[in-house]
């Protein structure tokens, strides 16, 4: 049965009682701090480890702020994580539905959002999980890049997308954030997100042994293709997904003086080899912005 937190449900049925993810030690710290102050801006204003501002900043939740939901939608957060984007999704949407490998990322989830009635966490991998109704939204923000990991195929990213695809109704929305390999930041000397190495990405991961892989745009399309989606719209986060202040289209693509890159590195070291907002100066008027984009949204549809 599930637990009730505040007024939200945590379901552990499918839970394995391992943690499949984790940041380390430091997510015993976020649990305590969400668990003892439901004010993360005061916890914000005290603390400035990486770690912490990673997970709880509100700037994470503008991937999704802007996005057109249907009025009381379901949606199905996959990896929902530590909550980034899970109140966000209970102030828009009718109905939430989480799903994370972590019971301690889900506790630091649920005492995070527990007020919202409107919200059940499922603990477990989701390949394991038995879910008895269909989406009207699916979400997949910074989770597809995994999928080698949790999904035993010989094309994982296309069977993952294909057993997603299941679980969405004939209208529905699948919304993928993810970072593009391909992404200025790590031409300039930014190292790759997952891996730490700099420019595993762009010379095809061969220098780690990870089973994370991020995808070129024309890569990634072409994985929702053959995975049987037919409609793809691009969005383009800036200056990633993960902490966007703009976002991009097809169309409305930034004018030249629109980006302004940061030097700033907080989540890890990095060499500056040129000057990124030249360099995009150039991209844009090339119109070659959505090759270089250092990360993507995409609206998907079956229909």
């Amino acid at each position: 049965m599930p637990e009730m937190i505040g007024n939200a449900k945590i379901n552990d049925q499918f839970y394995s009682g391992v943690d499949g993810y984790s940041d380390g030690d430091i997510e015993d710290e976020l649990l305590n701090l969400v668990t003892n102050n439901s004010d993360v801006m005061e916890i914000l204003a005290a603390e400035k480890r990486w770690p912490i501002l990673y997970h709880l900043s509100p700037v994470r939740q503008n991937i999704l702020e802007w996005y057109p939901f249907r009025e009381g939608a379901e949606v199905l957060e996959v990896g929902s994580g530590c909550g980034a984007i899970t109140g966000v999704l209970c102030r828009k949407a009718g109905q939430v539905t989480c799903i994370e490998l972590s019971k301690r990322r889900s506790l630091i989830n649920i005492n995070r959002n527990k007020e919202y009635s409107n919200l059940e966490i499922m603990v477990g991998n989701f390949n394991d999980i038995r879910l008895d109704k269909k989406y009207d939204y699916i979400t997949l923000i910074g989770v597809m890049e995994y999928a080698g990991y949790y999904t035993s195929s010989e094309s994982p990213f296309v069977s993952f997308l294909e057993n997603i695809k299941k679980m969405l109704k004939p209208d529905g929305k699948l919304l993928i954030a993810i970072e593009n390999k391909f992404g200025l930041k790590y031409w300039a000397g930014a190292r790759e997100d997952h891996t730490g190495v700099y420019f595993d990405g762009i010379e095809g991961y061969h220098a780690t042994e990870s089973q994370v892989r991020t995808f070129s745009k024309d890569e990634l399309t072409k994985i929702i293709r053959d995975a049987g989606y037919s409609a793809i719209e691009y969005y383009y986060p800036f200056p990633d997904y993960k902490f966007p202040t703009q976002i991009f289209s097809d169309d409305y693509m930034p004018k030249a003086d629109d980006l302004i890159c940061s030097r700033d590195s907080f989540d890890n070291s990095r060499v500056h080899l040129f000057d990124e907002t030249m360099v995009y100066k150039n991209i844009i008027d090339a119109d070659k912005f959505d090759f270089f984009s250092n990360s993507f949204f995409v609206e998907v549809g079956i229909e």
